[in-house]
């Protein structure tokens, strides 16, 4: 064998076998998973899968950090399925099971790097972090006493992962290459799982989601029956699953994936059956500024691939059920008076504004969403479980003085995003993550999209822009030396 094709052969097997390596650990996990539920072991599941998916994180976030961050959103996507499995395995509905903790814990693992990597905080790129951080800190102290300490560090968590996870991107810029494959291929395959899960749940109703529905009291997902159900697929609800899938669909405009195809087609169809008109709402905009922001050659594929999708998923949308569904939900965009949805909307506007905005302390963290299960004893939401404006969410948690420093923070961070993106005109990626970044923030009148796994596609996006401007800064500046 020729020397260059020794070299070129024993290259391949040892990326391979660094592959094989890097994957091994969370396939195991996956692996012993499957196995746990094929033997119908759901109190061992409950007790192995969060050490498990903890110990793999930490191995993943020092041996792998750009992979880890496609670990996260794994378990993001998958674990709430899991807690389903086990719940019904062993026949007892957990209000607040273990494995539910295992995807916030493994993203709070990124909070080393703000320890690790210290001295960004002390340059200009590191102002707006110290900003928000400052102002969660202050809603921390604030819902410790009205809240209790539970409550407040679990809605902390919720606040503050996604910025942690953005700052890691950011530190990790030199491997921006690498993090944009990771992040693409992680969405594509995502969306494939639960883009065809998503329709099988809307078929069928599988006895251990309809166990959950029951138990959970969940009206607003529809009925655990065939045909019945608000599809919310692997995820914890209908919102959470449309977020994923919105940024999914716009991500597969930069993917060369063969999977995109298939992946797109099931998640269009299941990201309708979310009926979560806000997310489709965001997807339009996304989709307009990353058309707008597209060279004619780029517009044009990414219009050919949407027509082709389109074609792909409009014979599953025209099912019976299917299309009742959607007709139904589509009517109420002209008929907003009937709108059971937008009246209590409005109600809660007219209701709560004066609360929220002249709140001067703020209610603190732990006030609103599922953390108010552990302020009380009955581990049922509390008075604010369910808060439908983000715009009013964050000065009634913050209080003024946290706004302030957040929303200061905050719009640092989308100022130097928006410059970043023009540095980076060819970079179809982050493109994409200018329009996710713009839809996200528009449904802030919606719901708080600061927060969990629609803040962490966010706080990812922007934190990618900046990560890329960064990395082609640094590689400009090594071609002009050599």
């Amino acid at each position: 064998m020729p020397p260059i094709m020794r070299v070129s052969y024993k290259g391949a097997v040892r990326i391979r076998k660094d592959v094989d390596k890097e994957w091994s650990a969370p396939v195991m996990l996956w692996l012993i998973t499957l196995i746990l539920i094929f033997a119908r072991q759901g109190m061992a599941l409950v007790l192995v899968f969060p050490v498990l998916s903890v110990l793999i994180g930490i191995w993943m976030y020092f041996k792998h950090p750009m992979r880890y961050i496609g670990y996260v959103w794994s378990l993001w996507l998958l674990s709430p399925e899991i807690r389903r499995l086990a719940d019904w395995l062993t026949g007892v509905y957990a209000p607040a099971s273990p494995i539910q903790i295992a995807p916030l814990v493994v993203t709070m693992i990124s909070g080393l790097s703000l320890i690790r990597f210290h001295g960004v905080l002390a340059q200009r790129r590191g102002l707006p972090i110290v900003l928000m951080t400052g102002g969660l800190v202050y809603a921390f102290m604030v819902g410790v006493v009205r809240s209790g300490p539970l409550a407040a560090i679990y809605d902390l968590a919720n606040w503050i992962y996604p910025i942690f996870i953005g700052f890691h991107i950011l530190v990790y810029s030199n491997r921006y290459v690498e993090h944009r494959e990771q992040v693409i291929r992680t969405f594509t395959w995502g969306m494939l799982i639960t883009g065809i899960y998503g329709v099988v749940q809307f078929c069928i109703a599988p006895p251990w989601d309809a166990f959950w529905m029951l138990n959970a009291k969940m009206n607003s997902i529809g009925e655990p029956v065939p045909f019945s159900i608000r599809v919310f697929s692997t995820m914890n609800s209908p919102g959470p699953l449309a977020f994923v899938l919105m940024g999914a669909m716009i991500y597969i405009t930069a993917s060369n994936e063969w999977s995109r195809w298939i992946a797109g087609t099931a998640g269009i169809v299941s990201f309708s059956l979310t009926l979560v008109r806000s997310a489709w709402g965001g997807w339009v905009v996304a989709l307009v500024v990353i058309l707008t922001r597209a060279d004619y050659k780029t517009r044009m594929r990414i219009i050919a691939g949407a027509v082709a999708l389109s074609i792909l998923s409009i014979p599953f949308l025209m099912i019976g059920p299917v299309a009742e569904k959607m007709q139904a939900r589509i009517q109420t965009f002209s008929n907003l008076q009937d709108d059971q949805s937008y009246s209590a909307r409005n109600d809660f506007y007219a209701a709560f504004a004066s609360m929220a905005f002249f709140n001067v302390a703020g209610e603190g963290m732990g006030a609103t969403g599922t953390s108010t299960k552990l302020s009380n004893d009955t581990g049922q939401l509390g008075q604010y479980g369910s808060f439908d404006s983000g715009v009013m969410n964050i000065p009634f948690v913050l209080g003024w003085p946290g706004t302030l420093l957040y929303l200061s923070g905050f719009a640092c961070l989308m100022l130097r995003a928006a410059l970043s993106s023009f540095r980076l005109p060819d970079d179809a990626f982050a493109s994409a993550n200018l329009s996710i970044v713009i839809a996200v923030v528009s449904m802030l009148v919606f719901t708080n999209s600061l927060t969990g796994t629609s803040g962490l596609l966010l706080y990812g996006s922007i934190f990618s822009i900046l990560s890329g401007a960064d990395w082609k800064r640094h590689v400009g500046a090594a071609g002009q030396t050599s």
